[in-house]
Order: structure tokens, then sequence, then C-alpha cells
């Protein structure tokens, strides 16, 4: 059985020319292509294709659009983004819409078309710079030591012992302080870490420690 493929490109001879190529495949087949995004709108869902090579910048939309109006009524076709642009936000955008592939058009027919057969089985093709600059940012969102730097040493040494499983009357009681001061001493601490309770807090406290 062959991939069923639609091709969502404003860009005519780029569209023509992926047809050309992927109809000359044994096991894929180009069943639809569409210039505009109110077209595909519009008519794609008929054919509930295995996978959409998408452009991004259409003429009268965004691709990242169609995918996010058309992802929960053919749940089962995977998305690939095939666009000349690079930059993180559409990166991001079009992953977080539903895109699981994204390449740029530069890239040889024979990287198409394994990314194809890729995201049909199962996988999450990328160009080489796109990967890149998504590991890039989820190693930004690892917690950030600088973080443990704003904070102020009675704020550290209230942190520790929160990590010891003291309660705010035992560490008042330790520190000489009220309560109260311990409540607002830990108010500081959640939004200098940018946490929202004490598990966060001891948890990014652990992976600073480590």
């Amino acid at each position: 059985m062959s991939i069923s493929i639609v091709i969502v490109e404003d860009e005519k001879n780029y569209n023509n020319a992926l047809k050309k190529v992927i109809d000359y495949q044994n096991d894929m087949k180009v069943v639809a292509q569409f210039f505009d995004g109110n077209d595909a709108l519009k008519n794609l869902p008929e054919f509930s294709p295995d996978v959409v090579m998408m452009d991004i910048q259409l003429q009268d939309m965004l691709g990242i659009e169609v995918i996010e109006k058309l992802r929960k009524e053919i749940p089962k076709t995977q998305f690939i983004m095939c666009t000349s642009f690079d930059d993180d936000e559409k990166i991001f955008n079009s992953l977080k819409a539903g895109a699981m592939g994204y390449l740029i058009k530069g890239e040889s027919m024979d990287k198409i078309l394994t990314s194809i057969r890729d995201v049909y089985n199962g996988g999450a093709p990328m160009s080489f710079s796109i990967a890149r600059r998504v590991l890039n940012h989820f190693e930004r969102k690892l917690p950030e030591i600088k973080d443990f730097d704003e904070l102020t040493e009675r704020e550290k040494e209230i942190l520790e012992l929160l990590s010891e499983g003291l309660l705010y009357k035992e560490i008042a009681d330790k520190k000489f302080i009220s309560i109260d001061t311990v409540k607002k001493h830990v108010g500081n601490i959640y939004r200098k870490l940018q946490v929202n309770n004490k598990v966060e807090a001891i948890n990014k406290f652990n992976h600073f420690k480590n």
C-alpha cells in the first residue's frame, strides 16, 4: 500500500517538481495539490492523506494556521513543513501546531523522500540545522544556575532547610525569626526561581547541587 501525500505549496514550479519526484516512487503517491491555504482548508480533509507537505508562507495565510485548523479533523495525517523559513518562532509555532517534521527547501529530493517515509513510520524528520535549533532551545529551558545567584544568603539557607524537610515553624525557631518572615523569604525564593511550590523549588535546588 502506497503512502498518500498532499502538497500545499503556492510556488507552482516547486509544487509540481515535488509531485513529479514523489509519484516516481513505488511506495508513495500524490493524491492532491493545493496552491493556497483556503483551498487546502476546504478540500484537504476529504483526501485524509497519510502525509501533507506544507509550505509555511502561503499567499493567503500561514501553513501553521492550516495545520491548527485541520489537526482535529484529520488526526492520523502527519504534517511536514517544507519551507525557506528557519527562524525560531516559525519552527516552534509549527511544532506546537502539530507538525511532525520541518525541512528547509534547499534539502535534496532524497532527503525529502526519506523524511516522508520516516514521518509515515512514526519519526520526526528535520533538517540538520533545524534539529540543532530545537536541541539548543530545550537546553536553554533546563533549570538555569544563574537563578540561584539572585537568592540572598538567608534565602539559600531557608531553601536548604526546606529541602531537609523542615516545617516553617522549625525553620523560624532555628533561625530566630518569625513564621511570617520565613513565608516572605519563601515567596521571594519562588519568584526568583520561577517556581510555583515547595516541591518545584526543592527539585531545582537539588538539580543545582548536583
